[in-house]
C-alpha cells in the first residue's frame, strides 16, 4: 500500500517537482501552496508524512509545527544557509529539514528514514505486550498427535497468504496461540501482532480502542488517540471472540474489511488500514447468521479460510508433554524439581478435559502447590473442575466421510486405550465386554501399536 506524503510548498516548480520524484519511488503524494490549502487537505485526509516550507505565504511552518508533529512526521524546507530555521524546526518538534535546493537522493534517504522511524515510534507502546504475550506463548503449541499437526500444516499453508483466517475452537484450547502462529509464518511477522479482546470492552469503549478517537469526540477525550488498527500497521490485527460485537460495530469492522479505511470515533477522515485480521471465537457464527445475531456479510468476510482448534481430549497423546511444560514453566516458586507419576499421567489422560489447555494449566498449578516439598505429583495431587462421569459424556468422533460400523468401532476403541493408557481391564468395564473381548477387537482393527 503506498505511503500518502503531503508536500507543502508554494515555489510551483519545487512543489511538482519533489511530488513527482516521490510519486515514481512508489509514494502516493500530494502537493499544496499554501497552509489554507493544506488545511483543506489535512480536513479529510491523514498523510504518512509533511514536508514543507518555512516559509507560506499565509503562515510560519515553524509557528505550526507543534501542531502539525503531535500527529505527524514533519520534514522542513528551508533555504541554503537559514541555520537558525533549521535549528528552531528541530527544537519544535521536526524529525529532520532539508536545504534547499534539495538533492533527490538525499530526499529519498531522509523520507524512508523519517518514515522507518516513525513506524518504530508507533510500534514501540506495543513492544512490551508483545515480548511478554511470546514469552507466554514460547512452546505452548506443544505435541505430536495427528490433529495438532494437521492444525500446524494448516497454518504454515495459509500463512503466507494474505487472507482472513478465522479461528474456531472451545474456549481454552489455544486459539490465540494458532493466530500468532499464523502472523509469525507470514511476510508480516517484523510488524506488531495486536490483540483486541471483544468480550471485555464496552461499544463506545471497543470502537475508541479499535479505530482510535479524535479529541473532543466524547467527554474526557481531551487528546487525539490513535486506535489499535493504526497500532497495528503493517502487521496482524487479532479480534479474540468477535461473536461477542454487536450489530453498529460488526457494520464498521465491514467497512474497514471491505474498503480498507475507517475513522477515528468523531471524526471525518477516511484512514488506510493495513493489517491482516484474524479472528477467533467459540461460537458458531454460521448458527448466529440464522438467528440473526451476526451480518452474514461479515461472517463471509471473516471466514475466508477456517482453522478449527481441536479440544484436548482430542489430542490426548500430548497431554503428558503440555503437563510437564506446564511444571517447568509456572511462574511462581521452583525450590523443588517436580516430576509427575505414571499413575497421575494416566489420571490426567483419562480426564475429558471441558476447560481444555486452560483447565489443565490450572491443575498443574494446583498440584504444584498441593504436593509441596515433595519432588513428585501423584494423582491424590490432582483436583478437577467436574466429576469424571460429567466429563465422560463429551465425545465427537470426526471423520472425512460417512463412516461405516467398523469405522466408528475402530475409532472409539482406539479413543478409549489412549484415554485408559491401553489398561484394557478398564477399556472393556466401559464397553461392557470381556477383556478377551477387548482383545480380540485390537487384533481385528490392527490397533496393538495404536
Amino acid at each position: 500500500m503506498k505511503r500518502p506524503i503531503l508536500i507543502i510548498e508554494d515555489d510551483t516548480t519545487l512543489n511538482h517537482l519533489i511530488t513527482q520524484q516521490l510519486a515514481r519511488a512508489g509514494f502516493s503524494t500530494t502537493g499544496a501552496t499554501s497552509w489554507s490549502a493544506a488545511q483543506s487537505y489535512l480536513a479529510t485526509k491523514e498523510p504518512a508524512l509533511i514536508i514543507t516550507d518555512v516559509r507560506l505565504p499565509d503562515g510560519d511552518s515553524i509557528q505550526l509545527l507543534p501542531e502539525l508533529v503531535e500527529t505527524y512526521p514533519v520534514i522542513v524546507l528551508t533555504a541554503f544557509g537559514s541555520v537558525r530555521d533549521a535549528v528552531d524546526s528541530m527544537k519544535r518538534g521536526a524529525a529532520d529539514y532539508l536545504l534547499k535546493p534539495v538533492s533527490f537522493d538525499e530526499l529519498l534517504l531522509t523520507v524512508e528514514r523519517t518514515l522507518e522511524n516513525a513506524q518504530l515510534r508507533q510500534e514501540n507502546q506495543f513492544c512490551k505486550r508483545q515480548l511478554r504475550a511470546r514469552d507466554a506463548r514460547n512452546g505452548l503449541v506443544i505435541g505430536e498427535s495427528a490433529v495438532i499437526d494437521d492444525v500446524l500444516r494448516t497454518v504454515e499453508a495459509v500463512a503466507k497468504e494474505d487472507i482472513t483466517v478465522l479461528v474456531q475452537g472451545e474456549s481454552g484450547t489455544g486459539k490465540e496461540l494458532i493466530a500468532r502462529e499464523v502472523h509469525d509464518n507470514s511476510p508480516r511477522r517484523k510488524r506488531s501482532f495486536v490483540t483486541v479482546d471483544c468480550c471485555t470492552l464496552q461499544e463506545k469503549l471497543f470502537e475508541s480502542e479499535l479505530f482510535g478517537h479524535e479529541k473532543g469526540a466524547f467527554t474526557g477525550a481531551d487528546r487525539q488517540k490513535k486506535g489499535l488498527i493504526e497500532g497495528a500497521e503493517g502487521g496482524t490485527l487479532f479480534l479474540d471472540e468477535i461473536g461477542e460485537i454487536d450489530g453498529s460495530i460488526q457494520a464498521k469492522l465491514l467497512r474497514v474489511l471491505e474498503t480498507g479505511q475507517f475513522r477515528r470515533l468523531g471524526g471525518t477522515k477516511d484512514l488506510s488500514a493495513n493489517v491482516r485480521v484474524v479472528a477467533a471465537t467459540n461460537r458458531n457464527l454460521g448458527d448466529m447468521v440464522e438467528d440473526g445475531a451476526f451480518r452474514p456479510d461479515l461472517f463471509y468476510r471473516l471466514n475466508g479460510f477456517n482453522i478449527l482448534v481441536p479440544p484436548l481430549r482430542d489430542r490426548r497423546d500430548d497431554i503428558p508433554a503440555l503437563a510437564e511444560h506446564f511444571i517447568r514453566n509456572h511462574s511462581f516458586s521452583r525450590r523443588i524439581e517436580k516430576q509427575l507419576k505414571k499413575a497421575a499421567v494416566r489420571k490426567l489422560v483419562a480426564y475429558n478435559w471441558p476447560g481444555n489447555i486452560r483447565e489443565l494449566k490450572n491443575v498443574m498449578e494446583r498440584a504444584i502447590i498441593l504436593s509441596r516439598d515433595k519432588p513428585w505429583i501423584g494423582p491424590e495431587h490432582l483436583a478437577f473442575g467436574s466429576s469424571q462421569r460429567q466429563s465422560a459424556a463429551a465425545l465427537t468422533l470426526s471423520f472425512n466421510q460417512d463412516p461405516t460400523l467398523e469405522q466408528i468401532e475402530a475409532e472409539y476403541l482406539s479413543r478409549l486405550l489412549k484415554k485408559f493408557s491401553g489398561r484394557r481391564a478398564e477399556v472393556a468395564d466401559t464397553l461392557g465386554v470381556s477383556e478377551r473381548s477387548v482383545y480380540r477387537m485390537i487384533k481385528r482393527f490392527d490397533l496393538e501399536n495404536g
